[in-house]
């Protein structure tokens, strides 16, 4: 069965929140991504943002708290609006297409669903009531 975890946006502040939630939950980060550890040539990122979180990761019981900075040019996080994203865990690749495929029908599909630079089988969408999701199968988590 999936797992469903929270993913939120931050305005630049994604580390700093995820320490404090660290404080309080307890454990490790199982990931933490910056903008910066995906430059090359073919994707240039400029000194202002490559410290920005592309992914961080917490473990709290069997799910993982998820979070993200927004990059600058996309624009600030409305913090009064619902900045979060239903991210979901897959038990494996044919399960987080039949769900990413079924969950996007009539929606927007804003990430198609492929492999990941962090090592994860991931799309993202939002759906046809404007519900942001993400759907993900990580081959590296048993459960």
């Amino acid at each position: 069965m999936a797992i469903i975890n929270p993913h939120i946006n931050f305005n630049g502040n994604a580390r700093e929140a995820f320490e404090f939630y660290k404080s309080v939950f307890g454990g490790d980060f199982t990931t933490v991504m910056r903008l910066g550890d995906l430059a090359s040539d073919d994707f240039p990122v400029d000194r202002e943002h490559a410290d920005s979180i592309l992914y961080i990761a917490l473990p709290i019981g069997p799910n993982l708290l998820i979070g993200n900075d927004v990059p600058a040019a996309l624009g600030p996080v409305n913090e009064r609006e619902n900045r979060s994203k239903i991210a979901v865990s897959a038990l494996d690749r044919e399960e987080a297409g039949r769900l990413f495929h079924g969950l996007s029908k009539g929606g927007e599909v804003e990430m198609p669903l492929e492999d990941s630079p962090w090592g994860t089988y991931f799309g993202m969408f939002r759906d046809k009531f404007g519900i942001e999701w993400t759907i993900s199968h990580d081959p590296k988590v048993n459960r």
